[in-house]
């Protein structure tokens, strides 16, 4: 199936992309369409239809707190610390009130 030069620039027309002339000349559009035509003669009868490529769980280990209370620890890595009393974060503001 071979698309001319027209109809390419329909498509790019209607997923809002420009494409030059000298682009669509350069363009092997028809090797990809043929090689799309390969795929759908495959023969998949009998394939079950593969919802995740991954179709394992991960394992899951059990919730343990392995070091406990490490709140002054972490606090004391803050480069402001207007907010460590209060055992927060203090970071700077990046939205105006309106």
């Amino acid at each position: 199936m071979a698309f001319s030069k027209q109809q390419l620039q329909k498509f790019a027309d209607l997923i809002k992309i420009e494409i030059s002339d000298e682009k669509l000349d350069q363009m092997n559009i028809d090797s990809v369409v043929e090689w799309l035509d390969k795929l759908q003669q495959i023969d998949t009868t009998g394939v079950n239809p593969m919802l995740n490529p991954a179709e394992h769980t991960l394992p899951l280990r059990e919730d343990v707190v392995t070091e406990p209370n490490m709140r002054e620890k972490i606090l004391a890595n803050t480069p402001d610390t207007t907010g460590v009393s209060r055992g927060y974060f203090a970071v700077p503001k990046i939205m105006d009130e309106e």
